[in-house]
């Protein structure tokens, strides 16, 4: 069972070490989700730095990064979206409310983004 557990986890960190960084849109949510729950099993609290993906998994850090190098915050996935009816119209991400507005400092529409894995 442990080197089931080992290959499990290698396969993980491979994969996410591979994956590129992704531009698009990203956008937020807030005190409507506080309390739901993610898909690692936690309550969503808007005060955090988490954020939702499908690109990426679970418990991953990733640095959301505007045009502007200076301005980026760093996150942990916690949740999967946005919608996929969304990420069809190039949304790649959805922030936490509280890390949204340390990125962008508004709470309105949508941002321009880069993200990337943080190693």
């Amino acid at each position: 069972m442990k080197t089931v557990l080992c290959v499990l986890f290698a396969l993980v960190v491979t994969t996410f070490a591979s994956t590129p960084s992704k531009a698009g849109l990203a956008s937020w949510y807030g005190e409507s989700h506080r309390g739901n729950l993610m898909a690692n099993g936690e309550r969503f609290d808007p005060g955090k730095m988490t954020a939702a993906s499908w690109s990426y998994p679970l418990g991953a850090r990733v640095r959301v990064s505007l045009k502007d190098p200076a301005r980026s915050v760093i996150v942990t996935i916690t949740d999967r979206g946005p919608a996929r009816s969304l990420v069809r119209e190039g949304r790649i991400i959805d922030l936490a409310e509280a890390a949204f507005e340390h990125l962008a400092r508004n709470r309105i529409g949508l941002v321009a983004v880069t993200v990337e894995p943080v190693r």
